[in-house]
């Protein structure tokens, strides 16, 4: 009995210690861009990404605190050390693999062109419902003209330092003016007032908004477009030199995945499953 009794003993101080040995992550997100991650009426980081980031950190066993960093700084910081993974709609793209490193990703959705329902473009449609951009057919082509003729001379807002810019400046650059915010919030608010004439954002962002009060002048038009300068789906933004917290993080997502739980979480804040397969 003594024996077992030293036994039991010896297994719950391995059980404390790896408790305490736990690895604590860091995980920065915006804050302001509903519905991946936002701010509650009580001042508490909610969304999607938040949900999605304490499961992640229970498959991973790791002990860790999600705060909040404005967008434009977002990657800098980063690499500064002020935290060690970023959890913010962040598209992996390869611009940004040459600064940081990415987990696998977690979702994918459509960029996607909102106007207000009073304007001229409110019922715009291209030929191509859907434009992959990284293999463009001829009438994916012919619709990306479309796109260029229905807003050429246009104001189009946008968030700064997103993949959304990327895509303007080098397909609309020319043709447009473009107006960048630095949250998608503010963005909104000078579409509401007419100051720009149409808004580029995530169709996961644009979704939940449209059906409510928020976006009840609003509407969605054009085509759904994905690859190029979008880049290859959102996944957590990590430092090249953290490959131990890639691994974990891109393992936690595959088991998250095929668990159901990254369906069941964009479902919930999104109303469509935009879990990348």
């Amino acid at each position: 009995m003594k024996k077992l009794a030293l036994l039991t003993t010896a297994i719950v101080f391995a059980i404390a210690g790896q408790a305490a040995a736990a690895e604590k992550v860091r995980i920065a997100t915006e804050g302001a861009y509903a519905p991946w991650n936002y701010k509650d009426s009580a001042g508490n980081l909610v969304g999607f990404e938040i949900d999605l980031a304490k499961d992640l950190c229970t498959r991973m066993k790791a002990d860790c605190t999600v705060v909040e960093q404005a967008w434009d700084g977002i990657i800098p910081a980063l690499q500064a050390g002020k935290y060690d993974a970023i959890m913010a709609g962040m598209s992996i793209t390869d611009k940004r693999k040459k600064i940081i490193s990415f987990s696998r990703a977690y979702a994918s959705t459509p960029a996607k062109f909102v106007v207000l329902k009073s304007s001229p473009a409110a019922g715009f449609k291209t030929m191509e419902a859907d434009i992959n951009l990284m293999e463009v057919s001829d009438g994916e082509k012919a619709s990306l003209g479309e796109l260029v003729s229905q807003f050429k001379g246009k104001t189009v807002g946008v968030q700064v330092a997103t993949t959304h810019l990327n895509f303007l400046n080098e397909y609309l650059g020319k043709d447009v003016t473009i107006k960048t915010y630095d949250t998608q919030e503010n963005l909104d608010l000078d579409l509401q007032a007419g100051r720009v004439d149409a808004a580029l954002a995530s169709m996961s962002y644009w979704a939940p908004l449209l059906k409510g009060d928020k976006g009840k002048d609003m509407i969605a038009v054009g085509p759904n477009l994905t690859g190029g300068p979008f880049g290859a789906g959102v996944g957590v933004g990590i430092r090249q030199k953290d490959t131990k917290l890639v691994g974990m993080f891109s393992k936690a997502i595959t088991e998250s995945i095929a668990a159901g739980v990254v369906s069941k979480l964009a479902i919930k804040h999104f109303g469509f499953d935009a879990s990348v397969k």
